[in-house]
């Protein structure tokens, strides 16, 4: 039997826009909101993205994804 093969790592972003397009292919996206900054996951059926924004950039790119988000 062969294993798919998968990065065990989360693949992080660095650009709101590539996330935003990326969202389109989520099943969930996870908020995890910290001290001034905000860590948003996007989980894919192959992957999981990160990436780290303030606060308030964070909320314009929820604004902006159409997958169902959850917050913890």
């Amino acid at each position: 039997m062969r294993r798919l093969e998968t990065s065990e790592m989360p693949k992080e972003i660095y650009d709101a826009e590539e996330f935003i397009a990326l969202a389109k292919e989520a099943t969930k996206c996870i908020v995890k909101k910290n001290d001034g900054e905000t860590k948003l996951k996007l989980r894919t059926n192959r992957y999981l993205y990160t990436i780290v924004l303030d606060t308030k950039e964070a909320s314009d790119v929820l604004g902006k994804i159409q997958c169902p988000t959850e917050e913890i």
